[in-house]
């Protein structure tokens, strides 16, 4: 079984909750027999089912999840969802009862309950047919990393298939297979799903490397915990029947909800830019640019986004035609920069056009500034961490520009302090963050930057 179809599983969460949603619409329509029931009644359920789930964690139901924790989400969902069915009636029925009320309430109860529970043992005995599984590998062997070997071994309809043990540790049993480094090229080598690392069998240093190992190879990452890691504010804690596992707390960006924010927020916020501002202002700054310098009036230039995907980046054209605008960044007193691109420059206006490529869905209003494509080659081998960058959209403005980290890197320390700032803003990201960096920004422009040149 290959990754892609493995990918799969991701799907099934998302298929279920498309099913209980038609649970509700066909049961109103084929029971409910009254002018009560509209479309508007069936879209307002809809969209409460949903929010309701989404705050419950209803469809976070993992192969582990255990049968009283599914019938406490069912309990729960059913909790408020019945407040929210009557809540429609009190508000815009003047709580007007009907008799179809409850008959429909309790159908839409029963079909679900009994699906959602179905389609929980169905997966488990798909399991034991060798499907849907996921490959398991173990660095140390401590008590705790085998019974967790154990538990994957004898519990066949969790579909893990655990391959066995890695560690440095001369005490080897049966299923070990090498030291961490050979863990390492083992991952590589074959398809790993899911690291399982015991912290006292590793050293500090191995469990950073192992954790990046992960993140960057698209490894799920867990820990079996001691009792003073399971308070780690870091990690989540949840149950593989009686044992502890620990798994990293989600990164803002690996929430779908983060995405969804920040790009309404860029389609609205850059519409306005455009339609308020774009509209009048390059027509005039056209003028000046073409009367300045012979060229044209767009300058664009291919770099690096999400995922190392190539776009071309649109800016105001500020400089004399020339062969290096591709292999050299603007130094101070630049002299293929022209007078009116000097002013641009300086206030930042050449970015203006920008504002498309957000449009376009290649960049965002805020996010690490996308650098010219011979940079991020140098810095790819000089610079840790550089390529955690290329995990989001590269923005207009970020954190490090507005640190004072911008333009001319003149020294290594410029470069890996506005890799540290990107870094800190991927893994604390917040919309407020978003509106301060958006603020001071628009602060630096009127206050003028000194590296902006």
């Amino acid at each position: 079984m290959n990754k892609d179809k493995r990918k799969k599983s991701f799907f099934i969460q998302p298929i279920i909750a498309v099913i209980d949603v038609l649970v509700i619409n066909f049961t109103i329509y084929f029971i409910a027999n009254t002018e009560s029931f509209t479309g508007s009644f069936l879209l307002y359920l809809t969209i409460l089912w949903l929010l309701i789930s989404y705050y419950n964690k209803f469809y976070s139901i993992h192969r582990y999840t255990h049968i009283t924790k599914l019938l406490t989400l069912i309990l729960a969902q059913f909790f408020i969802f019945i407040l929210a069915f009557f809540a429609y009636f009190t508000i815009f029925k003047e709580g007007k009862i009907i008799h179809d009320q409850f008959i429909t309430l309790t159908a839409i109860l029963l079909g679900i309950s009994f699906f959602k529970l179905f389609s929980f043992y169905l997966l488990k005995r798909y399991r034991l047919t060798g499907k849907n599984f996921r490959n398991v590998i173990v660095f140390g062997e401590s008590k705790a990393a085998q019974n967790i070997a154990s538990l994957f071994s004898d519990k066949q309809d969790l579909g893990y298939r655990f391959i066995g043990f890695f560690s440095d540790k001369i005490n080897k049993s049966k299923n070990h297979l090498g030291t961490v480094k050979e863990g390492f090229q083992y991952s590589l080598s074959n398809i790993i799903d899911e690291i399982y690392c015991d912290p006292n069998s590793v050293s500090q240093y191995q469990l950073k490397e192992i954790r990046f190992f992960c993140a960057e190879n698209e490894i799920d990452f867990r820990l079996v915990p001691d009792n003073k890691a399971i308070y780690s504010k870091d990690f989540i804690l949840e149950y593989y029947g009686t044992l502890p596992v620990l798994k990293p707390k989600k990164l803002p960006f690996e929430r779908i909800e983060t995405h969804i924010l920040k790009r309404f927020f860029d389609i609205l916020f850059s519409l306005t830019i455009c339609v308020f501002l774009l509209s009048w202002f390059l027509p005039i700054v056209w003028v000046f640019v073409t009367l300045n310098s012979r060229g044209t009036f767009f300058f664009k230039q291919l770099r690096d986004g999400v995922d190392g995907k190539q776009f071309y980046c649109y800016k105001i054209r500020s400089m004399k035609k020339n062969e290096l605008s591709d292999k050299v960044s603007a130094t101070e007193n630049d002299s293929r920069v022209t007078k009116v691109g000097a002013f641009l420059r300086k206030t930042s206006l050449d970015e203006l056009p920008q504002f498309f490529n957000v449009l376009l869905g290649d960049m965002s209003i805020v996010g690490p500034r996308p650098h010219m494509n011979i940079q991020t080659q140098q810095y790819l081998k000089e610079i840790d961490n550089y390529l955690v960058r290329n995990s989001v959209k590269p923005g207009i403005t970020g954190l490090a520009q507005i640190s004072g980290f911008r333009g001319e890197v003149k020294k290594k320390s410029d470069i890996e302090n506005r890799v540290r700032l990107d870094i800190f803003y991927i893994e604390n990201w917040s919309f407020f963050l978003d509106i301060k960096i958006i603020f001071q920004t628009v602060f630096s422009v009127f206050k003028g930057e000194e590296k902006a040149y």
